[in-house]
């Protein structure tokens, strides 16, 4: 495991969720001391060295995003893939082969990987990805280990619920996509549980 300064980390996404970093980084400014560094140590960020031996976090941009707000420096990695022989097109190419980035907009629009930002702390903000991740932790499905599983989640809520514009429209629009991520609309979904796991709940 080797630590890389967070400001050297770079995105391979274009969006992430502000409301979830914000009660990450409260989180971690809470700690201290030895809890700090384990909480720290717990969740590495996943890297692949590409062009010009650049770490790119392939997960995790919540994590460290809210670390470098919370004042940290440096963050633990794990290395996934070097592909520092490959050309700046064949490298990205490759990390989207794997399922490694999400080159899309708040809107849901494909954009170049040009326009991916430089540092992870610079990704627009999406509120979709922050009620995907209030979904999961209110048991409108299970986290599993599918590659990008907040974002189609992300998708699904885009494509059917108004775009929150207060903290109260969030709230309400959080029980409403519990309702949906449970409806067979979502079937096929990572993490899906299904009507049947929503009535037992009931």
């Amino acid at each position: 495991m080797q630590s890389v300064k967070i400001n050297e980390l770079r995105p391979t996404q274009m969006t992430h969720g502000l409301r979830e970093i914000h009660q990450k980084t409260t989180e971690y400014q809470s700690l201290s001391g030895h809890t700090l560094d384990m909480a720290i140590a717990e969740k590495p960020i996943p890297v692949v060295i590409g062009p010009n031996a650049a770490s790119f976090a392939i997960d995790h941009h919540h994590v460290a995003t809210a670390l470098w707000r919370a004042g940290i420096k440096a963050v633990p990695t794990v290395l996934v893939a070097d592909l520092s022989s490959l050309a700046q097109d064949e490298f990205w190419l490759t990390l989207e082969n794997h399922r490694w980035t999400y080159p899309y907009d708040v809107k849901g629009r494909r954009v170049s990987f040009t326009a991916m930002p430089e540092h992870v702390w610079e990704l627009a903000d999406d509120e979709y990805r922050s009620l995907a991740a209030s979904v999961r932790d209110a048991g409108g499905y299970e986290k599993t280990t599918v590659p990008l599983e907040e974002f189609r989640w992300a998708d699904l809520f885009r494509s059917n619920l108004p775009y929150p514009t207060s903290d109260a429209e969030f709230e309400s629009l959080v029980k409403k996509a519990v309702k949906l991520a449970k409806s067979t609309v979502a079937i096929g979904l990572p993490g899906y549980v299904g009507p049947a796991e929503q009535k037992r709940q009931e």
